[in-house]
């Protein structure tokens, strides 16, 4: 079982950058690949950006170069660094672990909110 809790969350300005952060409880952090989805209202969720245990990472096309996921295993910590946001940005962000490539957890979620 792995437990997710993100944080970081809120509103800022276009332009702007936040920092979020997801705590992971559980054991065998080091090998669970880590992924940032997002949910704006009425929309599906879609993958933004994922980290391997072996600290690969892939982004959607609309984040390259403005975010940067990372991962600190000695915490048990996902981060996902966001610069240059924009107001279609603006979403619900959801931390996910996948296990074994079959098994998903997913944390609470976190507001993110740009204005313009």
């Amino acid at each position: 079982q792995v437990q997710l809790v993100e944080s970081g969350g809120g509103l800022v300005q276009a332009g702007g950058s936040l920092r979020l952060s997801c705590a992971a409880s559980g054991s065998g952090f080091g090998m669970l690949a880590m992924n940032w989805y997002r949910q704006a209202p009425g929309k599906q969720r879609e993958l933004v950006a994922t980290i391997t245990g072996g600290g690969n990472t892939n982004y959607a096309d609309s984040v390259k170069g403005r975010f940067a996921i990372s991962r600190d295993d000695a915490k048990t910590t996902v981060y996902l660094q966001m610069n240059s946001l924009r107001p279609e940005d603006t979403s619900v962000y959801y931390c996910n672990a996948k296990q074994w490539g079959i098994i998903n957890y997913w944390g609470q979620g976190t507001q993110v909110t740009v204005s313009s």
